[in-house]
């Protein structure tokens, strides 16, 4: 577990460091912010001392966010070669591959902290359902884990970081969008229809984010964050084999 830290605090310095991260956070909550407070179906408009116009589209812009992220954790390791000499050095592939996700949960986890002053706000505004707003924090807690780990396993098909972030991004949006449309057209009674459903991570975080905590969409995006981290790990196994 030490060096999983190890490596998570590395990433997240080495984030920090760089202009790119300012950037990202402040286009972030940028983002975030005018669309709950400035645009379309805001807090104003709805007139409720409600956070789900920031959730419906947090959830959306994580989806860009998050790859933007993770894109660089493996593939500029390789790039700069430098995932050889963590490897030889008493470095497992697994532990390579948490602390990597780790680095990037914590930054996520930084970006979202980083809004608790909209959830301040809205409480004065009038009478808020806090419970709902912790499930929805929870949701786009969980969600991030899952779109973290797609977008390590993106990481590490490619040391092209442009390459691993298109490739974590249409798998979002896939995940996010494309599912679920698919599952309105498809009869929900058909194998076919309850597939989509369950692949449907939009269905799984709105539950969440109206305060409703459904142990099946908790499993479900840890399911999803495991097989992204074990997928991720397999592929770096394959490339030790190879270049064995």
């Amino acid at each position: 577990m030490r060096t999983i830290w190890i490596i998570a605090r590395r990433e997240a310095a080495a984030f920090f460091d760089s202009l790119a991260a300012y950037i990202l956070l402040v286009a972030f909550l940028g983002f975030t912010g005018f669309f709950t407070w400035l645009y379309g179906q805001d807090i104003f408009f709805i007139r409720q001392a409600t956070l789900m116009p920031f959730f419906s589209w947090a959830s959306i812009l994580l989806t860009i966010f998050v790859p933007a992220i993770t894109m660089r954790m493996i593939a500029e390791e390789r790039k700069t070669g430098t995932l050889e000499f963590l490897l030889t050095r008493s470095v497992s592939d697994w532990q390579l591959v948490a602390g990597k996700y780790l680095g990037s949960m914590l930054l996520v986890g930084a970006a979202l902290a980083l809004t608790l002053p909209y959830y301040l706000s809205v409480s004065l505004l009038g009478k808020t359902d806090h419970g709902a707003t912790l499930c929805g924090y929870l949701g786009l807690l969980l969600l991030s884990s899952a779109l973290t780990a797609v977008g390590i396993f993106a990481s590490s098909l490619s040391a092209n970081q442009i390459v691993a972030f298109l490739i974590a991004l249409i798998s979002n949006l896939f995940c996010m969008l494309l599912f679920g449309l698919l599952a309105q057209a498809v009869p929900g009674s058909s194998l076919a229809g309850q597939l989509l459903h369950l692949l449907d991570f939009t269905g799984h975080f709105e539950s969440l984010s109206r305060g409703v905590i459904d142990s099946r969409d908790v499993v479900f995006f840890l399911s999803i964050t495991l097989l992204g981290l074990v997928l991720a790990e397999a592929r770096l196994a394959q490339r030790n084999l190879a270049d064995a």
